[in-house]
């Protein structure tokens, strides 16, 4: 298929790049358009105050690339309007460096927002997360993103699903169906780690931002939050806990019902 490849950590993260390395293994036609700075937690967020400039990149993937300082939602808007040179038939959002599970965070994040800007184009969309540790997240942090052995190991395995899965998912996906495919990995991940089909959890999460410093200013933390889910159906948050891939289909025609 061809596919357009994007996500929010931006075009540097070794997630991504083991996403694209899995898709062309699997013998898709890529073209990777990528934000040039994370952009985590952003959302379906465009960019309105500026203009957004796109810039083609060569970061040896192999494919059309292109980087956009903006957020998710720009790069697919503006790549399937002014970059792409023909028509593609679906996009992934990912690979995301944690998880993107439950009500609290699906609609702050900007790897879904990358998927569902394509949902809005009337294309199949999968949104792709792997789940980490809050100390492997810092680490990642600290180490400009470079995963170690065990969890590049976790990574590997995780793309050659999604890869796998979106070869599936994409063509069964009827076209202008609103519909986004919530992926999410855990930690660790193996060639024979199951698939099961979730929901998405019940999750509070209030107290994002600490109190404010002596400037009046607050910064965004960590909060472990409250999952208030019912026993059944099996939630996105229980299934990575659990140890499976959880696939979410997130249908937004329902929204209201």
């Amino acid at each position: 298929m061809k596919l357009l490849i994007t996500n929010d950590d931006g075009i540097s993260s070794v997630f991504l790049h083991e996403l694209i390395f899995a898709l062309k293994a699997a013998g898709h036609e890529l073209f990777v358009v990528a934000p040039k700075h994370e952009q985590s937690w952003t959302g379906a967020s465009k960019t309105r105050g500026r203009p957004v400039k796109s810039s083609v990149v060569d970061r040896g993937f192999g494919c059309p690339t292109w980087i956009v300082d903006g957020t998710p939602s720009d790069c697919v808007n503006i790549a399937i309007a002014h970059l792409l040179p023909e028509k593609i038939e679906g996009v992934i959002s990912g690979i995301n460096v944690g998880f993107n599970c439950s009500l609290g965070f699906i609609l702050a994040s900007g790897t879904v927002a990358g998927a569902w800007e394509g949902a809005l184009h009337g294309l199949p969309a999968i949104a792709v997360s792997q789940d980490v540790s809050e100390n492997i997240y810092y680490k990642l942090k600290d180490h400009d993103g470079q995963p170690d052995g065990a969890l590049l190991a976790t990574l590997k395995a995780s793309a050659a699903h999604a890869a796998r899965l979106a070869t599936v998912i994409l063509p069964s996906t009827p076209p202008r169906s609103f519909i986004v495919h919530n992926l999410n990995f855990p930690d660790p991940c193996g060639s024979d780690t199951l698939v099961k089909k979730t929901v998405p959890a019940h999750f509070f999460v209030p107290g994002l931002f600490t109190p404010a410093d002596a400037e009046g200013r607050h910064t965004l933390i960590w909060t472990q939050g409250e999952d208030v889910s019912p026993a059944k159906p099996l939630t996105d948050l229980k299934c990575i806990e659990s140890g499976h891939i959880s696939h979410t289909v997130l249908d937004y025609r329902k929204l209201g019902h």
